[in-house]
């Protein structure tokens, strides 16, 4: 994105004081279904074929096929949609995320280094953005802006700031951003959610969750001519410039504050949105977290061992990550916990169990998980209008958990938060951390 696209800076300009990005905020999301059908219906509603553009495709941690490649072909699947364009600023990799992505296919996907190329394309519907995360927001703003839809990968912003940047956008150009939250489409989920909302273990005062991995070290990384097939200047993007290190591409940037949001963003987001939909949390009053890096003596400075509490007024939310040592000695196969008066309700995967006050199974479900059902669902609300599964104000209220766990981390402060204005209560150190400097040209703007 560059300066071309808009000259507004919504941090700057006076119209986004904010009183008035609240103000038009709160309409914009009670309105949302509403303009999305009034928009998509009629005249602008798309033809049977949606086409779309998939944006970070670069091979996974373990070398098989990156995130963006992944959702692409998973999209290519999907009657009457057609994925138009791969884009990558790993140059190496494009050919392989055209090839794999045409075995969903007849056509070919043209590829592409600058997603700016996908935007141009007046043909394109939809842009899906599986990149780093501090090109998450501006990626996803610019494609709002140059009139695409959104399918955006968790978490949806580097910052908290861009999350509110980023609904924003989405109303003001009036489309549809499906966040990938995907277990807001799974369909026993969904299950077990509806029946905590009839009550199935009564009134819930807390909900916890978990995520455990077996992470490796990154090292030391050393300073390193920039590799003859990959574009350092885009994969930067609005991140301000920092020489090229051996250790950050194409995973460990996860383990920087620079590019990434550490475990909490990267895998606590999808397990945080659960229990927050089944609390019906939209915002937590006080944060606290703790851990810190204990495993390895390595360049990361992400906690690889993090407790966060969320008191959310008369409920509360808890999560524990920790990169070293995937067992836990309770129920591992679990990963979310909600407590009532009535008794228990645990998830595990794409499935559900549902204990009564003495630990008996009383109820339990299961179903497919992955991410079909999710992209089905974006693409079934690009033609139909109203609002998809993870809509993004949802997402960015859980995405904004993720970034006060962050800040309450890194300044060691209890944060106090007032979820109706959307900002921390009388803290100028934390809010230090609220947002983030970028590069000259490359401020998200809309």
């Amino acid at each position: 994105m560059s300066q071309r696209t808009s000259s507004l800076r919504p941090d700057s300009c006076p119209a986004t004081s904010r009183r008035g990005f609240l103000r038009r905020s709160a309409l914009l999301a009670a309105a949302g279904p509403l303009w999305l059908s009034a928009r998509l219906h009629g005249a602008e509603a798309p033809g049977n074929r949606v086409r779309v553009g998939a944006m970070g495709t670069s091979r996974n941690q373990i070398g098989g096929d990156g995130r963006g490649t992944h959702l692409a072909k998973q999209l290519a699947a999907i009657p009457g949609v057609e994925v138009a364009y791969v884009c990558d600023v790993d140059r190496g990799n494009v050919e392989k995320a055209i090839a794999s992505v045409t075995e969903n296919q007849d056509r070919r996907p043209k590829g592409a280094t600058d997603f700016r190329r996908i935007l141009d394309d007046e043909s394109i519907d939809a842009l899906v953005i599986a990149t780093p995360d501090h090109w998450h927001a501006p990626a996803a703003i610019a494609a709002c802006a140059a009139g695409k839809h959104v399918y955006v990968e968790k978490p949806c912003s580097h910052n908290a700031r861009e999350a509110l940047w980023l609904v924003e956008a989405a109303r003001k150009h009036q489309r549809i951003v499906q966040h990938g939250t995907q277990r807001r489409s799974w369909p026993a989920i969904r299950e077990a959610i509806a029946k905590l909302h009839d009550g199935v273990i009564g009134r819930v005062l807390a909900g916890r969750s978990w995520y455990f991995n077996d992470r490796p070290s990154i090292g030391r990384g050393k300073p390193a001519p920039v590799p003859d097939w990959l574009d350092w200047d885009q994969w930067q993007g609005p991140a301000p410039r920092v020489p090229y290190r051996d250790n950050v591409v194409h995973y460990n940037w996860h383990w920087f504050w620079h590019w990434g949001t550490g475990e909490v963003g990267n895998n606590g987001v999808h397990t945080i949105d659960v229990v927050r939909w089944g609390l019906g949390a939209d915002a937590p009053r006080r944060v606290t977290s703790g851990g810190g890096r204990y495993r390895y003596d390595d360049d990361q400075e992400t906690p690889d061992t993090n407790v966060v509490t969320f008191d959310c007024g008369d409920r509360t939310i808890t999560w524990e990550g920790r990169s070293w040592g995937k067992r836990a000695p309770w129920s591992p196969e679990n990963e979310i916990a909600f407590y009532g008066e009535e008794g228990t309700l645990a998830i595990h995967g794409g499935g559900y169990h549902v204990y009564d006050p003495e630990g008996r199974e009383i109820d339990k479900g299961g179903g497919r998980g992955g991410d079909v059902d999710h992209l089905t669902n974006f693409v079934d609300a690009i033609r139909a209008g109203g609002s998809p599964n993870a809509e993004i104000a949802e997402g960015a209220k859980s995405v904004m958990f993720c970034h006060l766990a962050n800040i309450a981390y890194r300044t060691g402060h209890t944060i106090d938060y007032d979820g109706r204005q959307q900002q921390i209560v009388d803290d100028a150190e934390t809010m230090k951390l609220w947002g983030r400097e970028y590069e000259e040209g490359w401020r998200p703007v809309f």
